[in-house]
């Protein structure tokens, strides 16, 4: 295994936990009632305050082996269990998950981000190209927990110890698509292409010169849907047999309440309106699938308490319907007592204007902010410089609710779609030493823990993963892996195993989280640009309220820099959060720092009281 360094002292990481403690009381380690004090503090915490934790529960800790298949019999064509296989489940659960949470606390992360867990269609794919369900995307029932994960009464338990010490849990849902279960019958190989409106009219049976059906239908947001009776304008539905009732709730197993144009070109109304690689893409636009989503996902409020959703594939769902779900499950949640309940969509475009046009137009609350993560990855691998990033936060203000509303939007270095950071440094210099990789790696994960917004960690990031790619070769276990491309992986900083407390980059990850929990102003502060070079060197950000400053500077050059930065001329005097810090600023309005290659800093300046 490459990527070996020196051992991390454990003195460290304890200093580094016993300062979390101290700086977010509300963390609480013992377990409490649902109506005690930590319960109501973490409700009442603000979503920018939050440091987030992403993972499979099927990648990260098996608690039972004998959910290993799901209660499924047979081959792993039925049952979808082979932990040699990359695209099959590997047997984690959430037994595993909730025994592990001591491990996840101790680098900061006060929320979990679960990959759906809900029963899913064990294997799905062609003959010789199938792959299981383990992520979760491929739904059938959006009432129970995937028994390859557990039970109900598991998740519940999870959530209640997640709570007991402080930690909030967001479910990973899907609207946009179910698994694919209908079939198409112009095309037996289940390769259907899609079928354009314009070509395909709702009102004319399987194209231009068909038989009249639905007569007077549009298919339009808030139009009259029971003119809708023939489902087959496009192509015609079908369902095999033995799964004509495999969807819960009931009213999925309806054919007319999707759309039925075949697989998704990728572009103009077929973003839309196509199924997603075969998966069965919902009529959102039906208002008996908003009003049904609305009640399945507000029963996990309900029943459960969670804490927040992130949306899947939210881009491919028409606005409309975001306008009746969002403030609906809002509701709900404030009704149950979460105030505070984050939502927080996939819309995976690397433009901050399309990812705020989603928070203008669809009403969403946030959305993960995918042009935080390139300019990020740009930044560490030498593709782009600090002042993209600079123009980036200067943009801010675009979002609905303006600036506001950027610091609640959650950023990452990567993520398993895209792949690791570790492995886009590589991708960007396959050459690069163990300590530079460590370097470059920890300074990605500053940029998102010590940047604008609410930073989310990939699971193994922390022990130093980098994998071969995006997608399943992105989703390692944690635990030790029967998979022979993941355990020939080049690993960043020392890991001496599985949950390694002491492993350079959880270290690292704890301190940054540490530092972001002391300093209220590097959650909720006002954000200003003071540097932002436009080659490899400094990006400096200052974040303000009315008691004052913290100033955070990143180098993103191999040379240490040193650098004379604008700040208010009421901040005279400094302490260091991370790094070394001047006690006074060089002059009123300037303050020099040196900052160490590939380095940050932290530096507080505080009027006094």
């Amino acid at each position: 295994m490459t990527g070996r360094t020196r051992r991390p002292n454990r003195a460290c990481v304890a200093g580094v936990l016993a300062l979390l403690a101290a700086a977010m009381p509300a963390v609480a380690r013992t377990p409490d009632s649902a109506g005690s004090e930590p319960l109501q503090a973490l409700r009442d915490r603000p979503a920018e305050d939050e440091v987030v934790y992403f993972l499979l529960p099927d990648r990260f800790a098996n608690g039972d082996a004998a959910n290993d298949r799901g209660g499924l019999a047979g081959d792993r064509l039925a049952t979808g269990y082979d932990p040699t296989d990359p695209g099959f489940y590997h047997g984690g659960d959430l037994k595993g998950l909730t025994a592990r949470l001591d491990y996840i606390q101790g680098m900061g992360v006060t929320a979990l981000w679960i990959a759906p867990p809900f029963v899913n269609k064990p294997v799905q794919g062609p003959p010789g190209h199938e792959s299981a369900a383990y992520h979760g995307y491929w739904i059938t029932d959006f009432t129970r927990i995937d028994p390859h994960l557990g039970t109900n009464d598991d998740f519940r338990a999870l959530v209640d110890a997640a709570h007991a010490r402080g930690m909030k849990v967001y479910l990973d849902i899907v609207i946009n698509h179910t698994a694919d279960v209908i079939r198409y019958r112009e095309c037996p190989r289940n390769d259907c292409g899609y079928r354009w409106k314009g070509d395909y009219p709702y009102q004319r049976r399987g194209g231009l010169q068909g038989d009249p059906i639905n007569a007077g239908f549009t298919g339009a947001p808030g139009s009259d849907f029971s003119t809708l009776t023939r489902p087959d304008y496009a192509y015609t539905p079908w369902v095999p047999a033995g799964e004509e009732a495999v969807k819960v709730p009931a009213w999925l197993n309806d054919v007319g309440l999707y759309h039925n144009r075949g697989n998704s070109a990728w572009y103009s109304e077929a973003r839309m309106d196509g199924d997603f690689s075969g998966l069965d893409d919902l009529f959102t636009e039906h208002p008996r699938v908003v009003e049904g989503f609305i009640d399945v996902y507000g029963g996990w409020i309900d029943d459960y308490g969670v804490d927040g959703f992130r949306i899947d594939t939210a881009r491919h769902v028409n606005p409309e319907f975001w306008q009746a779900f969002v403030p609906a499950i809002l509701e709900r949640a404030r009704a149950k007592g979460i105030p505070n309940f984050h939502i927080f969509a996939e819309t995976y475009d690397f433009q901050s204007g399309t990812a705020a046009m989603h928070t203008v137009i669809d009403g969403l609350p946030t959305v993960l902010d995918f042009a935080y993560q390139r300019a990020v990855q740009n930044m560490v691998t030498g593709a782009g410089n600090p002042d993209a990033m600079g123009y980036l936060l200067m943009e801010d203000a675009i979002y609905a609710g303006g600036a506001e509303t950027a610091l609640r939007l959650p950023t990452f270095t990567g993520n398993h779609d895209m792949g690791r950071i570790g492995h886009l440094i590589l991708t960007a210099k396959p050459d690069i030493s163990d300590a530079e990789l460590l370097d470059r790696s920890a300074l990605a994960h500053a940029l998102v823990l010590l940047g604008r917004g609410v930073p989310v960690i990939y699971y193994g990031d922390e022990q130093g993963f980098t994998g071969d790619g995006d997608d399943r070769r992105s989703r390692q276990d944690m635990f030790e892996t029967r998979v022979p491309s993941y355990a020939d992986d080049r690993r960043i900083g020392s890991a001496a195993g599985p949950f390694d407390i002491n492993a350079d980059m959880y270290r690292r990850i704890a301190e940054m989280s540490a530092a972001r929990a002391a300093d209220v102003r590097l959650r909720r502060g006002r954000v200003v640009v003071r540097t932002a070079d436009q080659t490899p060197g400094v990006l400096a950000i200052s974040r303000l309220d009315d008691d004052g400053e913290t100033l955070v500077v990143f180098n993103t050059s191999t040379e240490p820099r040193d650098v004379n930065v604008a700040v208010e001329v009421g901040s005279a005097e400094w302490r260091a959060l991370i790094g070394a810090c001047p006690a006074r600023s060089a002059a009123p309005g300037a303050v020099s720092v040196s900052v160490p290659a590939l380095g940050y800093l932290v530096c507080v300046s505080e009027r006094p009281a």
